[in-house]
């Protein structure tokens, strides 16, 4: 709806705004009763208040130019879409573009190659992907008013720079942020960061939808096909993450008969495919990653030392403390928590990002130290409340076994 509005009045802003009040009006007008279509309804009311807009930014201008010609030469948005209350009630308006998706082309327009490439995650976030200013700024790890304030800044420069919702004549330009952006979309399905879903299903179809489709359109991309990959492993094992209560279930204690094979076969079909190109890019080393996880008949089947390796060869193509903080998961898990804390401990940047509070808890209580204190710090840290339970247990876990600790000692030390 956002992107057939965009296309129509060319204001992207305006349509959010115009899309965000017929939402509300419809939490009044739809308490007698839901409408047989209601996404028409939702189109008709957000158009026609943005033709409502259109008329009186007309008899705005017309009364200016009229008592102050001289300060309306300039072309207008106004004008721009002069003519949009002539279409008939309920009409949608479709271009042909190759896609045949308006969401696709929605997530184009705010990956142009005018904004930077954080505004262009943001942003794409925020109005294709269906996240609150929250959940993106926790993507982030960035406060909520300052994500919401590159978001403003980005849909006035798309506004006063004109950028038109096509699809590009090179597509491969946008191609990276697209990427990035349907693989943070991804992420958020697959554990969210709001309180009240451990997963958000609609996000990790919308975003394999999505990625199958750049897939399709852009076949000679080995790095589309892996994010795809990637995507579909990662979803092979959501039967599994959590129990019937909601509570997560760590990798290591997942029922593997439970993983859907077949997507499995998918995914090492498609990884298979994107390395046949033999160019090598981040989303294919992931892919590679969780392959590991995926093929592996049981927990200690899997190859902890290959993929610390993969996390180094990751770290130098995409330099990035997250991965540094999951490679020093893949080494404690090769060689002992001790190690892992070595490399943990050089981490810098991750203060505010509560898995790597939680990692350090865990790998400290493997090494038998004391542990309570980062998880005490994960959980002021983390707002899902399936996560909140595992680190409470955890917590509690640990301060027991901290206390018993003491207590034997002081008994030692008293014999």
């Amino acid at each position: 709806m956002l992107a057939l509005l965009t296309q129509r009045f060319h204001d992207l802003d305006a349509a959010d705004d115009a899309v965000q009040d017929a939402l509300i009006t419809a939490l009044t007008a739809w308490q007698s009763g839901i409408p047989d279509s209601p996404a028409a309804w939702l189109y008709t009311v957000a158009r026609n208040k943005l033709i409502d807009q259109v008329r009186r930014d007309r008899a705005s201008r017309r009364q200016l130019h009229n008592s102050a010609p001289e300060l309306t030469a300039h072309h207008t948005t106004a004008d721009t879409y002069a003519d949009a209350g002539t279409a008939e009630e309920g009409e949608l308006i479709m271009d042909n573009s190759s896609y045949g998706d308006e969401r696709l082309r929605l997530l184009l327009l705010c990956c142009h190659p005018a904004l930077d490439r954080d505004t262009q995650v943001a942003l794409t976030l925020r109005l294709a992907g269906g996240l609150t200013a929250a959940e993106v700024a926790a993507a982030y790890l960035l406060p909520e008013a300052t994500l919401t304030q590159r978001v403003v800044r980005a849909k006035r420069k798309i506004r006063e720079a004109g950028m038109p919702l096509l699809i590009p004549s090179n597509l491969e330009e946008r191609v990276g942020s697209l990427l990035r952006v349907l693989y943070l979309i991804f992420n958020e399905g697959y554990l969210s960061r709001g309180a009240e879903h451990v997963t958000r299903v609609d996000l990790i179809t919308e975003a394999i939808r999505l990625t199958r489709q750049v897939v399709d359109e852009l076949p000679s991309s080995a790095e589309a096909e892996g994010l795809l990959a990637l995507e579909l492993y990662h979803h092979a094992r959501s039967g599994s993450r959590v129990t019937g209560l909601g509570d997560l279930v760590l990798l290591e204690r997942q029922d593997r008969s439970g993983w859907n094979l077949d997507v499995i076969a998918e995914a090492n079909a498609r990884l298979h495919s994107a390395m046949t190109r033999m160019t090598p890019g981040p989303y294919q080393v992931q892919a590679i990653i969780a392959g590991h996880h995926a093929n592996a008949r049981t927990a200690a089947d899997t190859d902890w030392g290959a993929i610390a390796e993969l996390y180094r060869q990751l770290g130098r193509m995409a330099p990035n403390p997250v991965v540094e903080l999951n490679r020093a998961v893949a080494i404690a898990m090769a060689d002992g928590p001790l190690a892992g804390l070595a490399v943990l401990n050089r981490l810098t940047g991750l203060e505010q990002y509560h898995l790597f509070h939680a990692t350090k808890g865990e790998l400290l209580a493997r090494a038998g130290r004391p542990a309570a204190e980062s998880f005490e710090r994960a959980l002021q840290l983390t707002s899902n409340e399936a996560e909140r339970r595992h680190l409470e247990r955890r917590r509690a876990e640990t301060a027991t076994a901290e206390t018993a600790a003491a207590e034997t000692r002081a008994a030692e030390t008293a014999d």
